[in-house]
């Protein structure tokens, strides 16, 4: 962070009066909205901190640690009462009046763009911490940032105003220059690092993507043939017959028996190790009995392998289109934390909407499961009129956000279809959803919310 900048930014935020919503919206990153209009956002990550402007944005996933209790329960609502640079260093200071406090009490938000050791952190009127995005223990550093511990001042590495935190140790020009609309520098600041993000995110979930898609391809073209099954169930049952037609003839010891067929023509048949000449005959019946069966089910499988398949390359086509890192996290989010990282699904695929656990079918038989797996209060919802996945959200009998419901039926629409265009999505719960058929349902008291789907190349 250049200097000047930290000053403007101190600057245009002590206009404002209050501070309406204070949360985290991704591991590193804390939004602030300022007189219920103005977010302004300070992504401390380490080494690379710096605050951009931008409309509000969903969190990736809900934060529930200390720190964001606190940041909720004494930042949100709270009365903004002055924003410093302290001894023009690295630090901006916003000094609060909380809603529920008692009197005069007053705490401090301190944002620290402090290279490695960048941190936000809360503070009392007695500079003693409350609590920290990260905590720092005195094996790291002398400055012990822990709840309860008296937060020492940094070091002093006073920067010039053109200065940043990286580069304090050449001389610098003061300059004069002072950002006429801060606003305007921190919007395009977003718009860059946005556009920036976005490539990086959609570059590495579309590889995840298209390795699953290639393995579902490969798993295809290693499928048997099923006439080649048919023939293979032919032979190992006529070998069977064989080995009982000319049983007196096998000796424990043999390896092969040369003999004729039913047609008079000779033939030699391996004879497999490790089975007893009167079982032998049961082993060949096994494996023709064996081909006869993956005979069967061949288009089973096939139909499974090829539906996921369509199921990846949905998800690809949407990641394609994908505006907002958002939407990226929302299709193909990233490895889930503690509980999350254990949860394993055998039948479709699982999703987190803000902490709300999301399950997908993937094809007509994993909709059957889920189904099935559903409870009587959970959502259910499929898009009208056409063939989709069925999407069910865990409830535990809360009311959803408007915000999940949302972003579920854009998971049911993106994953079933490729065509652009306007789709309806019914949606109730799982009581009032009566199986047909397979996967078919009838049901009754639903509501429908319309997704549009842009701008996806219609592949033939």
């Amino acid at each position: 962070m250049k200097l000047y900048e930290l000053k403007a930014i101190a600057e245009r935020l002590g206009k404002f009066t209050f501070i309406s919503r204070a949360r985290r919206i991704e591991d590193n990153t804390i939004e602030l909205v300022f007189d219920k209009r103005d977010s302004y956002f300070f992504n401390m990550t380490r080494g690379h901190s710096f605050i951009y402007k931008a409309p509000s944005q969903r969190p990736l996933q809900g934060y529930n640690a200390p720190f964001d209790k606190l940041l909720h329960s004494l930042v949100s609502a709270s009365r903004l009462l002055e924003v410093t640079v302290p001894d023009n260093d690295r630090v901006l200071r916003l000094k609060l009046a909380p809603k529920s406090s008692y009197k005069d009490k007053v705490i401090t938000l301190q944002f620290e763009f402090t290279g490695k050791n960048t941190n936000a952190i809360l503070i009392d009127e007695n500079e003693v911490i409350i609590e920290a995005l990260r905590h720092i223990d005195a094996d790291s550093s002398f400055r012990v940032i822990r709840p309860g511990v008296e937060l020492l001042p940094i070091p002093r590495r006073v920067l010039s105003p053109d200065s940043t935190d990286h580069d304090t140790q050449k001389p610098h020009v003061v300059s004069p220059q002072h950002p006429a609309n801060i606003d305007m520098l921190l919007e395009e600041r977003y718009r860059t690092v946005q556009a920036k993000r976005l490539t990086e995110m959609k570059k590495q979930k579309l590889s995840s993507v298209a390795k699953k898609i290639k393995k579902l391809s490969q798993l295809l073209d290693k499928l048997p043939d099923a006439e080649k099954l048919a023939q293979e169930e032919k032979k190992q049952k006529e070998y069977g017959n064989l080995i009982l037609a000319n049983l007196y003839q096998i000796k424990p010891y043999d390896r092969k028996l040369k003999t004729y067929d039913f047609e008079g023509r000779e033939i030699t048949i391996p004879l497999p190790k490790n089975v007893k000449v009167n079982r032998m005959s049961d082993h060949f019946f096994n494996l023709s009995k064996r081909a006869k069966s993956k005979a069967k089910n061949i288009h089973i499988e096939k139909e499974n392998l090829e539906s996921k398949k369509a199921f990846y390359e949905n998800i690809y086509y949407a990641l394609e289109q994908a505006k907002e890192p958002y939407e990226l996290e929302l299709l193909v989010p990233k490895r889930g934390k503690s509980k999350r990282k254990k949860e394993k699904l055998k039948e479709g695929e699982l999703f987190w909407i803000e902490d709300y656990k999301v399950l997908v079918g993937r094809n007509s038989n994993e909709n059957q499961k889920l189904l099935g797996m559903a409870k009587a209060n959970d959502l259910w919802m499929h898009i009208r009129d056409i063939p989709s996945s069925h999407v069910i959200i865990r409830t535990d009998k809360q009311n959803l956000p408007d915000s999940v419901i949302q972003a579920a039926a854009k998971l049911c629409v993106d994953f079933s279809v490729k065509n652009p265009g306007d789709y309806e999505v019914d949606y109730t719960k799982r009581k009032f959803v009566k199986v047909q058929e397979g996967s078919n349902v009838l049901y009754n008291k639903y509501n429908t919310i319309r997704v549009t789907k842009e701008g996806v190349e219609i592949r033939v």
